[in-house]
């Protein structure tokens, strides 16, 4: 656990440490979740498999995460004696950790077992104002998963903001359909209340409401920002973690099963620490229940990007350049499963 809490909890103190002294300390944070993170993947290393849950430091990162929200709230729309330059560097620390960090740790909260560990992930999004994330992930992303049905999963030649605005709504209108479905079969009728997405929209307006009580207008366009930022950063994960990969038909005309070969991967040590093993993309899949420790790679196996998730992710805000880059190698991997 040493490496993971090293890579996600060194951000989030310099980034308290940005709203308590100012300074130098808001551009610390943003180095120490992007220039660090670039160095530190340079230097050779491996996260061997553990059996170890890490449970302990999922649910400290979904506290710290809370803090850090509201209190960048409160320090970047004014409460503290941040300079301007330092508003936006902590604005842009805040938006990359709560996008990378954040959000790699609520999608491992999401699938344990336990249900008050999933009510912490759900709260991580909510805070985020896009709980309906958590249906969409787990009854239709991880079922439709590399094919036409998932709106997250990104078709060969599609671009990043065409497939934005695509998966934006789609997950939205996915999570819904799938949750009432699944409630109308319940043997018991569930009250309106209880329906998921009361929670998410509910809680979203309870997260804003308490920035609007904690810095008033401001503070509320600090949060909204911050939650598009984090919005985006989760879109552009599923987008090259998927991108143009398409599970095939069996010869009974239903899909074949989630396979290695239907994600793509990123062995980059480091950025993987930071987002708790998320690259190791084709073992979740496979096993979703497996805790991040535990999530192996197999090189052979399972497609591999030319560098890390937070690079390609940079890379894919620009489309031709992207599509340069791993237009042919998910074409070989199609072919080849197709052979």
């Amino acid at each position: 656990m040493f490496w993971y809490a090293i890579a996600t909890l060194t951000p989030a103190a310099a980034l308290a440490l940005a709203y308590v002294l100012g300074g130098v300390w808001p551009w610390i944070a943003v180095g120490s979740i992007t220039l660090m993170v670039l160095l530190m993947d340079r230097i050779p290393n491996e996260l061997p498999a553990s059996d170890r849950s890490g449970r302990w430091l999922n649910l400290l990162l979904a506290g710290v995460h809370l803090v850090l929200l509201f209190g960048g709230v409160w320090a970047i729309a004014g409460g503290s004696d941040l300079s301007g330059p330092g508003r936006v560097a902590s604005f842009l620390a805040l938006g990359l950790y709560a996008g990378q960090v954040s959000n790699s740790n609520a999608h491992e909260l999401i699938h344990m077992a336990p249900r008050f560990l999933r009510l912490a992930g759900a709260t991580v999004y909510v805070s985020l104002l896009h709980g309906h994330h958590v249906s969409a992930h787990l009854r239709v992303h991880h079922v439709h998963a590399a094919t036409d049905d998932d709106p997250n999963s990104a078709r060969l030649g599609e671009g990043f903001w065409a497939y934005a605005l695509r998966a934006l709504r789609g997950e939205f209108i996915a999570g819904l359909r799938a949750d009432t479905a699944q409630r109308q079969r319940a043997r018991a009728r569930p009250t309106a209340l209880s329906h998921p997405y009361v929670f998410y929209v509910g809680g979203a307006a309870l997260a804003l409401l308490l920035s609007f009580g904690l810095a008033g207008w401001d503070g509320l366009a600090v949060h909204v920002g911050v939650a598009a930022y984090a919005q985006l950063q989760l879109l552009l994960s599923d987008y090259v973690q998927h991108y143009g990969l398409r599970r095939g038909l069996r010869a009974d005309g239903r899909r074949e099963p989630v396979g290695p070969q239907h994600s793509w991967n990123a062995p980059s040590w480091y950025s993987g620490a930071m987002m708790l093993n998320a690259p190791r993309h084709s073992d979740h899949h496979m096993r979703p229940g497996r805790a991040f420790p535990d999530l192996s790679l197999d090189p052979v196996k399972m497609p591999m990007l030319p560098r890390s998730l937070p690079v390609m992710a940079t890379i894919a805000l620009v489309p031709p350049l992207w599509r340069r880059v791993m237009d042919r190698r998910a074409a070989r991997w199609q072919d080849a499963a197709a052979g």
